[in-house]
């Protein structure tokens, strides 16, 4: 349910109640995946999604009954061989579904602290003893947390435990806890939804390229930060979407700034003086992605200066060049939808190919494919 956290706090502060479905677990082909929520006030509005469409009506009148009678219930969805037109995924997928309404706890705090852009987990029980289905803590990076399992402080220890691990790798997914940690002897599933602040993407650059791709990056939900040592180019005019603006020399910029895991770095300025010392700095940090424009020309004179300041063969083969992927663009929108089409590729672990006539999974599990390996048809050149 955190995925709609902006709207449902809004909710929450104009005192509407409302009940929430949230995706527990996915099975085959499902178009969401777990921690995907639909939310149903009493007036009947409708926000989110838990399957694009397939069993929206379904879960539409649950969200409708638990409002009514106050029960948390879960419910399997899945293809009905016998008719096509039934509920169920049409895709051949099946999901779980929990159903639960928002009268207080810790959903307030939970919600709060997504809009404030704080990092935070919200463990559910899915399934275990029936009186303990829907409740609910909330964890915070320190280990600290609120709410409870139902008067059972081993349990919501155990809990919050289980649920940081999940924090810290900004993962959401279904943790079990065993009989050591459980009631009555009976293992109970665990929910964990982890909501951390977007991850950031820093565009180097301030060129024409770069306005397209910071509308790409906001798209795609990067925090999104533009740098240029030319105050004249980089400004707020020229790149009204960015969340921020710095001035300043990008190898010195980056070496200031804080980047981790998520991080992408986009380097537009294709001018030799700003890419091999910004290029040098970045191949070294534990980033996500690192992609150069510039021609197959300038690519390979790149190349050749990193070289010779050092860079080793395994710390260039990091670098995303020339970048984006071979979608025949032309235009800024064209081109920084190809390096858009790119940074997904590499987190999600996609080829890149045409899904047309391929024999590969149309979901990956986000496991990032080896380095070289997307887009294995040639790149275009970027002037």
């Amino acid at each position: 349910m955190l995925d709609i956290a902006d709207e449902l706090h809004r909710w929450v502060q104009q005192g509407r109640e409302f009940a929430v479905a949230t995706v527990v677990t996915v099975g085959g082909s499902a178009p969401r995946q777990p921690g995907a929520a639909l939310a149903v006030d009493g007036e009947g509005t409708v926000i989110g999604s838990v399957s694009g469409g397939c069993v929206e009506g379904a879960v539409y009148e649950l969200c409708r009954e638990s409002l009514q009678d106050g029960g948390t219930v879960l419910e399997s969805f899945g293809y009905s061989d016998e008719d096509a037109f039934a509920v169920g995924l049409t895709c051949g997928g099946t999901i779980d579904i929990l159903v639960t309404p928002v009268r207080g706890g810790v959903y307030p705090a939970a919600l709060a602290a997504v809009v404030s852009g704080e990092a935070a987990a919200l463990a559910r029980v899915v399934s275990g003893p029936g009186d303990l289905l829907g409740r609910a803590i909330l964890v915070r990076p320190d280990g600290s947390y609120e709410g409870g399992l139902g008067g059972h402080p081993e349990l919501d220890r155990t809990a919050a435990a289980e649920a940081r691990a999940l924090l810290d790798a900004g993962r959401t997914g279904t943790v079990e806890i065993g009989e050591e940690g459980s009631r009555c002897g009976q293992p109970l599933t665990l929910l964990v939804e982890s909501s951390v602040p977007a991850p950031r993407m820093i565009v180097f650059g301030a060129v024409d390229f770069a306005s397209a791709l910071v509308r790409v990056g906001k798209f795609l939900g990067y925090h999104v930060t533009v740098c240029d040592a030319r105050p004249v180019f980089a400004t707020r005019v020229r790149f009204p979407e960015a969340d921020e603006i710095v001035v300043e020399w990008p190898h010195r910029y980056l070496e200031s700034t804080e980047v981790d895991h998520r991080t992408v770095l986009c380097v537009l300025t294709h001018d030799v003086r700003f890419d091999v010392p910004l290029i040098r700095a970045a191949l070294r940090l534990p980033v996500a992605y690192i992609g150069a424009m510039g021609s197959r020309r300038t690519h390979e004179d790149r190349n050749r200066r990193l070289r010779e300041a050092g860079v080793t063969a395994r710390e260039l083969a990091r670098l995303r060049s020339p970048i984006g992927l071979d979608l025949g663009g032309r235009t800024p929108e064209e081109t920084a939808l190809s390096i858009g089409a790119e940074i997904v590729a590499d987190r999600r672990g996609g080829s890149g190919v045409s899904l047309t006539g391929a024999r590969i999974p149309i979901h990956h599990d986000g496991t990032r494919a080896p380095a070289g390996r997307i887009g294995s048809v040639a790149r275009p050149a970027r002037a």
